[in-house]
């Protein structure tokens, strides 16, 4: 059974969460003054329970460190990514695939309090978009030049944009190995037409291209260091 353990306090006293909601968690711990961790794992019928460190941020990010083998050196896995590297059948159900445990039972995210946060600030993502503001950039997709499969880039960080502006502008010599996020091989099967539609659009799931996910130019996915006519011309801009 899993040893109870009292919720995080930051330094000021407050909370992330009550000792109620995390009552009988498994390795749930302070990790430091914005977020919290706690064991956690996902099970493939073939490989078994991959297993990790969950951590909850204040501002809503998840981060998970896979702990599958001795020599796993992935740290900062998303937890959709932590689900595909864990080899789940059925991925791309992450909130009900990822579990931790409470007094001795593997219970699904979906089912704990863990993503109070996660949950508040996408609410908030949706508000900002359904107002008109900027808040994401679709996922994007680049053809291997050695197996032509398509394969997506995830635009939700600066460096995640920074990842496909640079494979964009490489894309005669760009291949599955230069992917830097989710390690992939030509031999990996390519996304389905079918999912390829969902793009990460706020305002519509299988948007073709709205104001809220195309942008034509942002900090973001922008950059001042970089050589190509697109940045230099948005940088001169910016500084006009």
């Amino acid at each position: 059974m899993a040893d109870g353990v009292k919720a995080a306090v930051v330094d000021d006293g407050s909370t992330m969460f009550s000792e109620v909601e995390v009552r009988e968690m498994s390795g749930f711990k302070r990790g430091g003054d914005d977020h919290v961790e706690v064991t956690c794992g996902c099970t493939s019928h073939c490989y078994g329970d991959a297993v990790g460190t969950l951590r909850v941020f204040a501002s809503g990010d998840l981060e998970i460190r896979c702990d599958c083998t001795p020599g796993c050196q992935e740290d900062k896995l998303t937890p959709a990514a932590f689900e595909k590297h864990s080899g789940r059948e059925t991925a791309r159900k992450w909130k009900n695939n990822i579990w931790v445990i409470v007094d001795g039972e593997k219970v699904p995210l979906s089912k704990t309090s863990l993503l109070k946060y996660y949950n508040k600030a996408l609410t908030k993502t949706v508000n900002k978009s359904q107002n008109g503001q900027r808040v994401c950039h679709r996922d994007e997709f680049l053809k291997c030049t050695q197996c032509n499969k398509l394969r997506r880039f995830h635009l939700r960080t600066k460096a995640e944009c920074r990842a496909y502006h640079d494979a964009f502008i490489n894309n005669n010599n760009w291949k599955c190995s230069d992917m830097p996020f989710d390690k992939i091989t030509c031999d990996d099967e390519e996304e389905r037409a079918s999912r390829r539609v969902y793009r990460g659009c706020l305002v519509s799931s299988t948007c073709r291209g709205c104001t809220s996910c195309v942008c034509f130019g942002c900090v973001t996915c922008r950059f001042s260091d970089c050589c190509c006519q697109t940045c230099i011309d948005f940088t001169s801009n910016a500084k006009a």
